[in-house]
């Protein structure tokens, strides 16, 4: 017991000081305000209106994404193909894509100097872009389906892969229906697997805030964005409060029923006994079914991706004598031009400062992350009473707004004993709050797939707990280690919400400027956010396919 107090000793001061802190301090602003009553007047208009459209574009979103992701889901598990690892990895990439990386691929795509508005305006002379698609709800919805979608296909199609077919194939030859079985068999043993994925679908949805604030173009306000502009635009903190407490009530009540879920679903019932490999699609049906699903990961995935960086490649030139017309030219002015701050612009963001401070950011989260996480994952891999009660106490973060977070981090460290918001460490510190559960859930499946006759025979030889630690855990916990490390490194670079809260001018992000000039009029601030996006979207990009090319102890493949 004192071993294992040991091992939670520093994860929980962390997370008391640093998460459960500054969220009560954002409920004692609410309920200490010397102006209770009138404060309350003023956010509950607000509130209301907020959080329907919130729980609207939450369902819609979470709807549409499992209309998306259970025929993929089914796909990947069933069938093998040429390229299939390659292609599963590739939906994994969005998930973990910045949101400014995202509204960036889309206005690349779809936006007023996107590609296909471009291609519209050449072939049908037009003198306008055709498509509205920024500051639309549609715009919102396909976002977040981008984002989430693989979601569905893991939690899911992972699921999907282990079921036994041999149980559907009994159910035919009973005399039931394909429908029939698919309801009776196939549905009831996916049913905690589908209930996790659409819960944490709806809870991403529920908190998404980069995606709403850069892509909604300010006409859609949900609880995120409103307690962001009440905060820092308005500095109407109490009203800010009381928003995120709204926010945070309903966070919880979610966090609750996904975690409710996920115990439910670690289950063998129905697994596959032979573990074989998935066959071929043979029949015409089969074969066009495939081809569609494959057309569908690259225009949904590939496609916004692929606009980015190629559109960051190419100025766009007024053509001669002809109204409306632009001449595309490939070049690289867009990058070298984020050296250069030709308009004297306030706003004008050094990329190498930018990066320098994200890289830092970044690592330090990974060290906090990576050292926090070791010894939780460690007494969870080995679960009793104690282990079981703290689990969700350190998941919570999950699905915490980062907005809120922000918003309590600057209640909670502006003033002595905590004063800590002069400090570069607190951005590390929030993003490390965020980061912390990933790297649990990574860690955790890990240490606990080593055998304990290891450390046994380590310990039967004269080994000390130490040295058994070094030579038998973390040789096998290396590739978990480093892929945790990865997701937290991912997760620093690509953090919009807290930051936006918590960023001081001087010390900008790359998320951050490439939000500014997104916000700034003219073909050069477009371009350039066009390259520095680029620039993130291969960084993450790269991390993410590092990752699932490691193999996981404990995990399935």
């Amino acid at each position: 017991m004192r071993r294992r107090g040991l091992l939670w000793l520093a994860p929980c001061a962390f997370l008391v000081v640093f998460f459960y802190f500054p969220l009560a301090r954002i409920l004692g602003v609410s309920l200490r305000s010397a102006d209770l009553a009138e404060a309350w007047s003023r956010a509950v208009p607000l509130a209301a209106r907020a959080l329907g459209f919130t729980l609207w574009q939450a369902a819609l979103s979470t709807l549409i994404t499992l209309l998306v992701g259970l025929p993929l889901a089914w796909f990947f598990a069933r069938y093998s193909f040429r390229g299939k690892s390659l292609l599963h990895a590739l939906t994994a990439v969005p998930f973990m894509l910045p949101t400014v990386v995202v509204a960036a691929g889309f206005n690349a795509l779809l936006g007023p100097r996107g590609w296909v508005n471009l291609a519209l305006m050449r072939v049908f002379d037009l003198n306008a872009p055709p498509i509205a698609f920024v500051g639309t709800l549609g715009a919102i919805l396909l976002a977040h389906v981008f984002y989430n979608t693989t979601i569905v296909i893991r939690v899911v199609g992972g699921t999907w892969a282990q079921l036994d077919p041999r149980l559907e194939e009994a159910a035919r030859v009973l005399g039931a229906s394909p429908a029939r079985t698919f309801r009776s068999v196939t549905l009831a043993l996916l049913r905690p697997a589908l209930l996790a994925a659409t819960l944490l679908v709806f809870l991403f949805d529920f908190t998404s805030f980069g995606v709403i604030l850069l892509l909604g173009g300010g006409q859609f306000r949900t609880l995120e964005v409103e307690t962001y502009i009440q905060s820092l635009r308005l500095l109407d903190l109490p009203v800010a409060a009381l928003l995120s407490l709204v926010q945070l009530v309903c966070v919880l009540l979610i966090s609750l029923l996904y975690s409710r879920a996920l115990r439910r679903l670690p289950s063998s019932a129905g697994a596959r006994a032979s573990g074989g490999p998935t066959r071929r699609p043979k029949t015409l049906r089969e074969r066009i079914f495939s081809a569609a699903m494959i057309f569908l990961v690259l225009v949904l995935f590939i496609l916004p991706m692929a606009a980015l960086p190629a559109r960051s490649l190419v100025q766009l030139e007024p053509a001669r004598g002809e109204r409306g017309e632009f001449q595309p030219t490939v070049t690289l002015e867009n990058y070298r031009e984020l050296f250069v701050n030709r308009r004297g612009s306030l706003f004008y963001v050094p990329p190498a400062r930018a990066i320098a401070i994200s890289l830092a950011y970044a690592t330090l989260t990974t060290a906090f992350a990576v050292g926090l996480g070791f010894p939780a994952a460690s007494a969870l891999a080995r679960p009793g009473r104690l282990e079981r009660l703290l689990d969700p106490f350190l998941m919570l973060s999950l699905g915490a707004s980062a907005v809120s977070l922000g918003l309590g981090y600057i209640l909670a460290f502006g003033r002595p004993p905590l004063a800590l918001l002069a400090s570069p460490l607190l951005i590390p510190l929030a993003h490390t709050a965020v980061a912390l559960p990933f790297v649990l859930r990574t860690l955790q499946p890990a240490l606990a797939a080593i055998p304990d006759r290891l450390r046994e025979a380590a310990a039967n030889l004269g080994a000390s707990p130490r040295k058994a630690w070094i030579a038998v855990d973390l040789p096998i916990v290396a590739r978990a280690a480093l892929s945790a490390g990865v997701f937290a490194f991912t997760i620093s670079l690509g953090e919009f919400g807290a930051t936006a809260m918590l960023v001081r001018p001087q010390y900008p992000t790359m998320t951050i400027a490439i939000s500014r000039f997104l916000s700034q009029p003219g073909g050069l601030n477009y371009g350039q956010a066009m390259a520095m996006a680029t620039i993130l979207l291969v960084v993450c990009a790269g991390a993410i396919l590092l990752i699932e090319r490691i193999k996981i102890p404990g995990t399935n493949p």
